[in-house]
Parts: C-alpha cells; structure tokens; sequence
C-alpha cells in the first residue's frame, strides 16, 4: 500500500477505525438475511468484477474488510491500486466463510466504488497535463471522515494532496485577509503567531485580483500565491509577474474542457474540489462464484 502523506501505520490505524464504523453502522445487530439463510460453516469464493472503464481503487482495503470478518479469508489480488480496469475485468478474489463475505460485500464496494470514481477522475485531469510542467492538487473539500481515503484515492490517480488539514500548512484566504483588514496585516500576524508558537509551516496566500498580487510580492517569506478565480489569459499575466519568486497556484472553475488552457499559463500547480467532491462512482459488483462448499 502505497502512502506519501503520512505515515503508513498512522494511515492503516485510520483505515482500521473507518472501516469498523463502516461495519458497524452496515451490520448494527447482525447481517439476519444472512444469518438466517447460510449455514456457519460454508465457504464460498467471490470475485469482484468490473462493469465499468477507469482507474481501480481500494483493493488493499478490500482485503482488509474481509479479513476483519474472517481472518482466514485467502484474498487473490489480480489488479493492482491505480490501474486501468475494463468491464468484464475482475480485479480480486477471495475466498472463506460466505457469512464473511455476505456481510462484507456493500461495505467493500461503498468504499471501492467512489474511491475509484475518484481516482478516475483524478487520472483523467491528469492526463490531459502531460504536455506541461503543471501539477493537479486536490483540496479539502472530502467527505467528513473519509478525507485520507479520498486523498489516498487522488495519488492513485496520479494527482497531489495539498494540505491534510488545517494544521500542516497556512493557508491565509479572502475570509481571513478580510477579517483581518488586508493581505498585509494578515500575512504579518500569521509570522508572529508561528514564531510565538515554534512552528514551521508553509504559508500560502490567496490573492483575488491584481492589487492584492502586487502587495503580496511586497511581502517576504511566502510560500505561494493561490490565484483565484482568473481566467487564463489574466493568469498568465499574473504568474509572468511573480516569477519564480513564489510557487504558483490557480483554482476556480477549472474543469476537463479548460484544463489544458489554465496547464499552459505556467501556473505550478491546478487544485480542484471537483475531484472528490463531483464524482461518478465506479460500476463494481461482488458474486459469489463457487457457493456453499
């Protein structure tokens, strides 16, 4: 399993945790339908096949909700994390107790469902950037819970996480320049609270329109300028102003048919909340293909 934005065990720990919600919330009392109609002892063996195009995503999880219900669960992985599946693909088998793999079936597909939706997406912008130095960010814009397997889900499309949260980085927005009566202000106090503090955190800023670019390159010790809401040709005015003084970075309204336009201002980086919070599930089904022996 591979991770790059946090440690792996603090990653499956969360992985851990999300997953016995997950079941719990599914299972609550017991799985009665099957309770009632499989017998303790079968064993079956289930294959999770494609009926779709895409990135695949969450096959290591997979194997991790069905081991939690049964231990002894064999998992076969024949597609790995972040390749391309077609319909009619099958991407693992297991086999073990059918009560297992019952009960485990909606869970495993809820989650592998949208997170290759997700990494679909992700592979899909990204494909139309490589022709171009530009990276594609993701945001915070997640499901409450689930933002590290949505993250997770965007590096195996081949995107960038941006901040985990609103602890590893700075990121000074138009509420907080507003609040705080200007870029200036804003940008000063964010200093003296991380030096008050001993922290060491990056610290990017969002500038709106031109005025605000200009007193931002006035001010030593950014990070990046977050530029939003310009339209191409405005951006590659403002990323030929900053240089390579400050990393650059364009959000707002950048989708499939513009992405190329924005890729080629120069711009570092292309964040977008559409690609976790506007996806498409991927169509994937488990069944059982040698029941109750």
């Amino acid at each position: 399993m591979k991770i790059n934005f946090i440690p792996e065990e603090h990653f499956l720990a969360y992985l851990s945790e999300i997953i016995d919600l997950a079941l719990k919330e599914d299972i609550g009392s017991g799985d009665h339908t099957t309770l009632s109609c499989i017998k303790p002892d079968s064993v079956s063996k289930v294959q999770l096949l494609v009926k779709d195009e895409g990135i695949i995503a969450g096959v290591d999880l997979a194997e991790i909700i069905l081991q939690k219900l049964d231990p002894k669960i064999q998992f076969e992985k024949i597609i790995e994390d972040g390749e391309k599946v077609k319909y009619g693909d099958v991407v693992f088998r297991a086999t073990g107790k059918t009560r297992a793999l019952l009960t485990g079936e909606r869970t495993v597909l809820n989650f592998m469902q949208r997170l290759s939706g997700i990494s679909t997406k992700t592979y899909q912008f990204v494909s139309k950037l490589k022709t171009t130095n530009c990276k594609l960010l993701d945001t915070r814009k997640t499901t409450p819970g689930l933002r590290l397997l949505e993250k997770w889900a965007v590096s195996i499309g081949g995107g960038y996480n941006h901040r985990i949260g609103l602890y590893d980085m700075i990121l000074i927005k138009d509420n907080h320049i507003d609040s705080s009566g200007g870029i200036t202000n804003a940008v000063n106090s964010v200093k003296q609270y991380l030096k008050l503090n001993h922290l060491d955190l990056k610290i990017e800023v969002e500038i709106r329109n031109f005025q605000e670019l200009e007193e931002l390159l006035t001010l030593p010790g950014i990070d990046r300028v977050l530029i939003d809401n310009f339209n191409p040709e405005n951006l590659s005015k403002a990323v030929k102003m900053i240089g390579k003084k400050i990393e650059t970075e364009a959000s707002g309204k950048i989708d499939e048919s513009n992405i190329i336009a924005y890729a080629e201002t120069g711009v570092d980086y292309l964040s977008s909340g559409s690609l976790t919070y506007s996806v498409r599930a991927l169509d994937l089904s488990l069944k059982i293909i040698t029941p109750d022996r």
